[in-house]
């Protein structure tokens, strides 16, 4: 083998290898490798290119081997190689550094990762724990709805079976005649409001009793007086003061405009959220008069729940007795129930509800802090405070402070201009500022206004005999005012500011005394007293007395309540309790009257008149600025000598920064026993009331303060047709489509005569457009034409035993249907009076419907329906505004009675219905009149004086007086609870009556075709009209009063001006 082949078989394998290297590092080489005169030994081309293309190990070898490349090696590599090295060395530190840092980083996030997937577990596991609660929680509230619906539902069927037993053994039930003993019937003021908070109706009490062993044995055994004396105030912890007292900046007034909106907004997105059958859940206090007590409410999407703890040691300590009266413990009510929503104090902190219902009743919930009542607000329906006070139905509006809503509402306005009485203003302002009857420590307050209480007939145009409104109860003695002057002049105390009057002009213990003889109160008073009676020296038993101590006792400056202007009952002993014997001997039962009050319902009568007289409109606005506006608080109470303690102030005190529980307790029951001040309202003086002139020449009503301009006669309308016009009904207030007059004769055929109002009194837009149609009323064209008879003939058969009258008839408040009765099929028909054609037939009754009436008519057209048979019973219909119909929906086509009303015995021949005081009046053939309430249980019945038999005619008015008509001339006048005020006879056979709207005059006429006006608390007769040639069948009133319409037995109408205030008091000894 040759040395080349030797060579190329020893280095076949490293030869490749090395050409590669010097191909690959030819730059880094190319410098190192460098010949003896400095030239590079690699260079592109020769060397390079040889090493590239050839594969000779043999040419490498040589290559390598030569001289220059040799010496080049020895001189240049070992530096060379040194460098790499060095490199070599540096690039692994660089290399372990990044490995290492790597290598942190990794751990570090791994064990970021870790820690995150612990808190993710950890969260993961309170998020099923707080699920799990939230979902125990929700099983516990449905459970607790279960529960409470389970005992409503008991409560209703309990109810509903003493309903049917009660109707069963009721005297005029099927079993009532016999049971022989009758056990004595007790009776309860009802919670029922009318439109202006009145509470009048009495329904029967199964709780009620004669409170025997309430008798006080002997004066000595009386443990403490019921009225808070000066001495307790003046020894009250003086401590409270320093720890208790807020800063005096009440919530500033923010302004009614758009700031709050944002936040509403917000917060009702927030409520969209919601999930689940319970929207908002919450502890809350039910206010009640004579408890309050703790528990839950809850709010679903159409229903408020409140459900009592009765675990609660607070619940357990309170009288069964109070409990009996207390409404709402377990109760449940749907947001279609809800009027009004607003907000109130409970003791002097702005974190209560009160919540009006449709049923006419009120109930009252206090909060833990005010954050949650505007989120319990804005759950609930908006409604705002109703539609009464001209203000718009918004949550805004339900959360609104006391001075804004006086602001906003139109009411002070209307009360200047007369179109609303002194009463109803009183109860507005009362109703804004934060009194209810819900909590009898902010019990609504009424002034004083007779002076005189002594004499046998008391003058009402005599000044001396009214009382100076301009000061409080007081100031108006001048020796104790001077005394109250000088107590505050020399008071020095650094824990309790300076005061005049020690006790207030209402607590809760001088509202019970005032109200001791009607149950609920008799039992709340003697829940107060111990279980007794007080001694009968302090009882209220005389309104002189009392009138007297307000004048001369240094601790008794009280005011009066509404009741002594409207509830003559409240001054009869009715349940005879034994209320004890005066030290003269005398033993108290009914209140003594003035000897100017023959009667409670004269008393009550006289009273009122005196409130809505000259002397007190003129005077009004001074006592609200004492009790509601300017001279409340501050150096104006100290100049007016109406400043009060300091605890029974808005903002006096703040409880939540209260965290001893003893001390709070005690601000609280200080509070509850020293009265609170009503939430002030104006800080400017309150305008005063427009005269009676001012507002009658602005009116433009020429018979006020003028000779009569008219005769009474304004014209007669003859219809084509002979018929005797049966019935007559006139809806002519302003804000109808078409005001007109609606006729119909006996022969059924009917007429809309349009209504233009009378010449000079401007009271509807349609008459200023139309001044050239001089007359008041302008006949049907149709009738008028004898063209569309058709459109205005009710031909469908009647039974033939019916005799048309006017209690057959009923016509819409919008003047667009006529509902008639009478008809073989036991039912009774809607007909349009646009088209005469008929609309719905309602069925219900098991013989013929022998009368209709209807009640008051509310926003919307809304009203109830009565229809009374021959079957003995009257159904309750509700009538729908919106579609036209009796019935919710016309969609069903089923439409049930909300009553069924039973107890007499035979046809039922007229009834009405009036559904401001829920109360429903009938009557039949032979039997007696009776009274439901208007879900269908017997109230009273009211029996006639001797002779009078077969009632004929029922009127009622909203002031709670209901006038019979029986047969042969005779009237009787009742009460709402059954009491009969007066009766009298006339000679003619009166065909139709009417009652002005303030219950005051009662309008008749009959076969002798002559109008009567009577005064109705005494039917004396004030006025006759000129008599008609024929008898007056039926009869009507447009809107203003201000004139009377009658059908006549000619087949006419005849329109007669009428004036009431020609025989008002006032009227008559001024003009």
């Amino acid at each position: 083998m040759s040395i080349s082949e030797r060579l190329e078989h020893a280095l076949e394998k490293a030869a490749p290898l090395l050409r590669e290297i010097f191909v690959d590092f030819a730059p880094f080489l190319s410098r190192t490798l460098l010949g003896s005169h400095g030239q590079e030994l690699l260079i592109e081309g020769t060397s390079l290119v040889c090493m590239k293309s050839s594969s000779s190990v043999v040419e490498l070898v040589m290559l390598l081997c030569s001289q220059e490349w040799q010496n080049s090696i020895q001189k240049n590599a070992g530096l060379a190689f040194i460098e790499l090295v060095n490199e070599g060395r540096l690039l692994s530190h660089t290399m372990k550094d990044h490995l290492v840092r790597v290598a942190n980083e990794a751990e570090f996030i791994l064990s970021r990762q870790r820690a995150e997937d612990i808190h993710k577990h950890a969260d993961f596991e309170s998020n099923c724990a707080q699920y799990s609660a939230e979902k125990r929680d929700e099983e516990k509230m449905c459970d607790h709805l279960i529960r409470a619906a389970k005992y409503r539902d008991h409560v209703t069927a309990t109810q509903l079976i003493q309903k049917i037993v009660h109707i069963l053994t009721d005297k005029h039930g099927a079993w009532g005649a016999s049971s022989i003993s009758r056990p004595r019937e007790f009776w309860r003021l009802d919670y029922w409001e009318d439109d202006l908070r009145r509470r009048r109706r009495f329904v029967r009490n199964p709780f009620g009793s004669t409170h025997s062993e309430a008798t006080l044995k002997a004066a000595a055994e009386h443990v403490a007086c019921v009225s808070v004396s000066e001495d307790d105030v003046l020894k009250g912890k003086r401590s409270i003061k320093s720890q208790a007292v807020a800063n005096q900046n009440s919530d500033s007034d923010a302004s009614l405009d758009a700031e709050d909106d944002t936040l509403s907004s917000l917060e009702e997105k927030e409520l969209e959220n919601f999930t689940g059958p319970v929207n908002v859940s919450t502890a809350a206090q039910l206010v009640a008069p004579a408890a309050v007590v703790r528990g839950t409410l809850s709010i679903t999407a159409s229903e408020l729940y409140f459900e009592v703890d009765e675990d609660e040691p607070g619940f357990k300590a309170i009288d069964p007795k109070i409990l009996a009266y207390t409404e709402g413990l377990h109760g449940k009510w749907l947001f279609t129930e809800i009027r009004a929503i607003f907000s109130r104090r409970y003791l002097l902190q702005n974190t209560a509800l009160e919540i009006f219902m449709a049923n006419r009743t009120a109930v009252m919930f206090n909060f833990p802090d005010a954050a949650t009542v505007k989120k319990v607000v804005y759950s609930l329906p908006r409604v705002g405070l109703g539609t009464n006070f001209g203000l718009p139905q918004t949550r805004r509006i339900s959360l609104a402070t006391p001075k804004q809503l006086f602001k906003a509402s139109n009411m002070t306005h209307r009360w200047q201009r007369r179109e609303i009485s002194n009463f109803e203003y009183l109860i507005f302002l009362n109703t804004i500022s934060g009194r209810t009857y819900n909590d009898l420590n902010q019990y609504p307050v009424f002034p004083w206004v007779i002076t005189n209480y002594e004499v046998d007939q008391l003058d009402l145009t005599l000044p001396s005999n009214f009382r100076d409104l301009s000061k409080p109860i007081g100031a108006l003695n001048p020796k104790r005012a001077a005394f109250f002057f000088d107590r505050y002049d020399s008071w020095d105390d650094d824990q309790v500011p300076k005061f005049h009057y020690g006790t207030h002009y209402s607590t809760s213990s001088f509202t019970l005394m005032w109200l001791l003889r009607m149950e609920p109160f008799t039992t709340f008073f003697l829940n107060l007293q111990g279980g007794k009676f007080d001694h009968a020296d302090r009882t209220f038993s005389s309104v002189s007395r009392a009138w007297r101590n307000c004048q001369r006792d240094t601790s008794d400056v009280k005011e009066l309540i509404p009741e002594f202007y409207y509830l003559p009952e409240m001054f009869v002993n009715a349940n005879t309790y034994n209320l004890g014997v005066m030290e003269d001997g005398m033993p108290v039962s009914d209140v003594e009257l003035p000897p100017w009050a023959k009667t409670p319902e004269e008393f009550v009568r006289i009273n009122r008149q005196a409130l809505e007289s000259e002397f007190v409109s003129c005077q009004l606005h001074q006592w609200i600025d004492l009790i509601f506006g300017y001279k409340q608080q501050g150096p104006e109470a100290t100049r007016a000598l109406n400043v009060f303690y300091y605890l029974t102030y808005e903002g006096a005190v703040n409880l939540s920064s209260i965290s001893d529980p003893i001390l709070r307790e005690a601000v609280e029951s200080q509070i509850q026993s020293f009265g609170q001040t009503p939430c002030q309202l104006l800080i400017e003086p309150h305008t005063p009331r427009s005269s009676a002139m001012q507002v009658y020449l602005l009116l433009q009503t020429p018979l006020m303060f003028t000779e009569q301009m008219q005769q009474d006669v304004i014209m007669v309308l003859k219809f084509p047709s002979n018929s005797p016009v049966s019935h007559v009904a006139a809806n002519t207030q302003a804000g109808l489509a078409a005001p007109a007059i609606i006729t119909v004769t006996a022969s059924r055929v009917f007429a809309v005569n349009k209504w233009h109002g009378l010449a000079g009194h401007p009271s509807s837009a349609v008459q200023q457009q139309e001044q050239q149609y001089q007359l008041p009323v302008e006949i049907d064209p149709l009738v008028a034409s004898n063209m569309g008879t058709h459109r205005r003939q009710i031909s469908d058969l009647l039974d033939q035993s019916i005799q048309i009258s006017s209690q057959c008839f009923v016509v819409t408040a919008d003047n667009r249907f006529i509902l008639l009765c009478g008809f073989w099929d036991k039912s009774f028909r809607i007909y349009s009076t646009d088209t005469g054609k008929l609309t719905q037939i309602v069925f219900g009754h098991r013989d013929v419907v022998t009368c209709l009436a209807r009640s008051e008519s509310y926003i919307g057209g809304d009203c109830y329906v009565l229809s009374g048979s021959r079957d003995a019973t009257l159904l309750l219909w509700y009538w729908n505004g919106k579609f036209s119909s009796i019935g919710e929906s016309v969609a069903t086509g089923i439409t049930t009675p909300r009553a069924i009303l039973t107890g007499h015995d035979c046809e039922v021949t007229c009834a009405c219905v009036c559904a401001e005081l829920g109360v429903v009046i009938s009557a039949c053939k032979e039997g007696p009149c009776l009274i439901h309430s208007m879900n269908g249980d017997l109230l009273r019945t009211l029996e006639g004086p001797e002779a009078c038999e077969r009632p004929r005619l029922i009127q009622a008015s909203a002031e709670g007086h209901c006038v019979i008509y029986y047969d042969k001339g005779r009237f009787g006048v009742f009460s709402v609870n059954g009491k009969l005020l007066g009766h009298m006879q006339v000679e003619d056979s009166i065909k139709a009556m009417l009652l002005s709207r303030d219950g005051q005059y009662l309008l008749t006429g009959g076969d002798g075709g002559v109008i009567s006006v009577l005064q109705v608390h005494d039917l004396k007769t004030l006025f006759a009209y000129p008599g008609c040639d024929a008898g007056i069948r039926s009869m009507a009133m447009s809107h203003d009063q201000r004139c009377i319409i009658t059908g006549m037995a000619s087949g006419s109408i005849v329109l007669f001006y009428n004036d009431f205030n020609r025989w008002h008091h006032e009227y008559q000894t001024r003009y």
